[in-house]
């Protein structure tokens, strides 16, 4: 429990149910309240949120302490894929490493048979579990789940894919939550203020070098790759001309490669660390079509998905304009079936 509306409505949807629920607040970092804001996630205030929250539910709460896995095994890995020129996203994950995984599995070892979050997004039972997009479109969050395993989804309950945002904050304000207005937090849970760049440079160099074409024609310097995502336009200091955007950080040669926007749309694409959720990885030769999502809450693009070995897949795109970035992840679907995912590697 984050101490957000959505969290809170799933835990009194399943109390309504029956079921035997019990509220738990991740804590992922020792900051002091002012800098993690009254409104972010590891803030002592949303955590008094999610207490108020079970004490009007009349189930008990825990505050469990995820400082030190969260530190090696989100925010190291974050850090250090900014230092091989990638562009990670940390929610993927703490969901599968630490929700999913580590909470889970302590979960588990006390009684509780499943866990349960406010994400939007469906789950279907079955001999295999199926994973759908919420119904509320503009806020599915079926994206993010892809990494979850079918031993994880077995254990899983998501009590918010059915409804609306409108619908859980109307319902929210009919039980009098304490959380019925509270505001969405945006950023980066461990970067309140949201500039990853102050964060990064605490931590990895910034070397300055130069920006070039495709050609390798110097056109100005950069400040530190680490400053620089795929597709950005801004910022970037070259005046004049046509608009050129970031097309690749060349992190050997210390080079931020930059070019029209046309050069952005990659059509083949190698992802790694696949999985493969509502069906069976296709076999040889198999080469299904979808949709896929190239980041979180893309616009869909047509695709053919081709499993190679060692959890891996190419995916071949029709014509799109997207920017692809490695390290965010390639998500599939089948209409509102997500059919598996896996990170961008080149």
């Amino acid at each position: 429990m984050s101490g957000g509306v959505d969290s809170s409505v799933a835990a009194a949807l399943l109390k309504e149910e029956g079921l035997e629920v019990v509220g738990v607040t991740m804590k992922l970092l020792d900051l002091p309240d002012e800098l993690a804001g009254d409104r972010g996630c590891c803030s002592l205030e949303a955590v008094r949120r999610a207490q108020a929250v079970c004490r009007r539910l009349g189930i008990p709460h825990y505050t469990l302490n995820f400082v030190a896995p969260f530190a090696q095994e989100v925010i190291a890995p974050f850090v250090a894929e900014y230092a091989q020129g990638r562009t990670p996203n940390p929610c993927l994950r703490c969901n599968t490493v630490l929700k999913w995984g580590e909470l889970l599995r302590r979960a588990r070892g006390v009684g509780c048979e499943c866990l349960a979050t406010g994400h939007y997004a469906r789950l279907e039972e079955g001999c295999r579990r199926r994973l759908r997009r919420g119904v509320d479109l503009a806020k599915d969050q079926s994206y993010v789940l892809y990494g979850l395993t079918q031993e994880m989804l077995a254990h899983t309950l998501l009590p918010l894919g059915g409804l609306t945002k409108a619908e859980v904050r109307a319902r929210a304000a009919d039980l009098g939550l304490p959380t019925a207005d509270t505001e969405e937090s945006q950023d980066i849970c461990f970067i309140p203020g949201g500039d990853y760049r102050e964060f990064l440079r605490d931590r990895i160099p910034f070397r300055p070098g130069p920006i070039v074409d495709e050609q390798g024609r110097v056109l100005g310097e950069h400040e530190g790759l680490p400053a620089y995502t795929v597709g950005q336009r801004k910022g970037l200091g070259i005046g004049g001309g046509k608009p050129l955007f970031v097309l690749a950080k060349d992190v050997s040669r210390n080079r931020l490669i930059v070019g029209p926007r046309a050069a952005l749309a990659r059509r083949e694409i190698l992802v790694e660390e696949v999985n493969w959720v509502s069906r069976e990885e296709p076999s040889p030769g198999e080469v299904p079509a979808a949709e896929v999502e190239l980041r979180y809450r893309g616009k869909p693009i047509p695709a053919q998905v081709r499993a190679e070995p060692g959890r891996r897949a190419r995916l071949f795109l029709a014509e799109h304009d997207q920017a692809v970035t490695p390290g965010q992840a390639a998500v599939w679907y089948d209409g509102d079936l997500l059919l598996g995912g896996g990170i961008i590697t080149e």
